[in-house]
């Protein structure tokens, strides 16, 4: 579960219900049967209207991206995992590692130390490689795109809520009570729009950019990891090389074990 989707959604949830009680207002108000319609619906129209539906039949998968943490190895384990194969490797030869294939559960790791075992060279094994690894980048802009496109639909569609409320309430300016609960009203669907839009779908659109964004560097860690294997480089120097993917305090301190524990 990724708490961290969980609890913005939920404190998003609190600060708009709790501001609006501050504010006199009764969160009641939202309970507002077509601004929920124009918003809800008009943002599902406008997005199926605008991805075709071999594209839009993923997103309940994409919630589940976004509110389930993946299962994806770390770079501290590819690191780990390749320093002890490049050992191994290095002492018995490359078909050595044929019997950890079926131990890989991740396939695109697994159809890369393959390809490497099978004797292909290192620029076959990286463009093929690349070119998988380019596809998932291309899907996953797709499904970050639709949230993207959600998130600039609904504002709009909250003003043409507005607008439809402000129609209807001026239709009728005889009872000015009456006249003043109905515009009001009105901007229900405003708020809505604003606070869907920019509160849930861009911030998920943001959220799968940045999963995708590890996912891809773990790969491309991979990628550089079985190439080294295939070019036979020592342990230390594999684990130099992926190092250069962490953050700088955690490439410190994985090398300064290393050091450690060669020394």
């Amino acid at each position: 579960m990724d708490k961290s989707s969980i609890i913005g959604v939920i404190l998003a949830a609190i600060a708009i219900g709790v501001g609006m009680v501050f504010k006199g207002v009764s969160p009641v108000v939202l309970l507002n049967p077509a601004a929920l319609l124009i918003i809800i619906l008009g943002t599902i129209a406008s997005v199926v209207i605008a991805f075709p539906g071999s594209e839009l039949k993923k997103v309940p998968k994409l919630f589940g991206i976004l509110f389930k943490e993946q299962k994806m190895m770390t770079p501290q384990e590819v690191i780990t995992l390749f320093t002890g194969w490049a050992e191994l490797a290095r002492k018995e030869g490359l078909l050595a590692l044929e019997s950890k294939t079926n131990e890989i559960e991740e396939p695109f790791l697994k159809n890369g130390l393959s390809l490497a075992i099978d004797g292909q060279t290192a620029d076959y094994i990286r463009d093929v490689l690349n070119e998988e690894l380019s596809a998932m980048e291309d899907r996953h802009q797709v499904g970050a795109g639709i949230f993207t496109q959600a998130g600039t639909y609904a504002p709009t569609l909250g003003v043409l809520g507005a607008v439809i409320g402000l129609i209807a309430a001026l239709s009728d300016m005889s009872d000015t009570d009456a006249l003043g609960h109905a515009i009001s009203a009105a901007f229900v669907a405003t708020l809505m729009g604003i606070f869907t839009g920019y509160v849930l779908w861009h911030p998920f659109a943001n959220k799968l950019k940045r999963k995708s964004k590890q996912e891809v560097k773990v790969k491309e860690m991979m990628i550089e990891g079985v190439l080294s294997i295939l070019e036979g480089e020592a342990p230390r120097v594999l684990e130099q090389k992926l190092a250069s993917y962490l953050p700088t305090d955690e490439k410190k301190k994985l090398l300064e074990e290393g050091v450690e524990a060669n020394g």
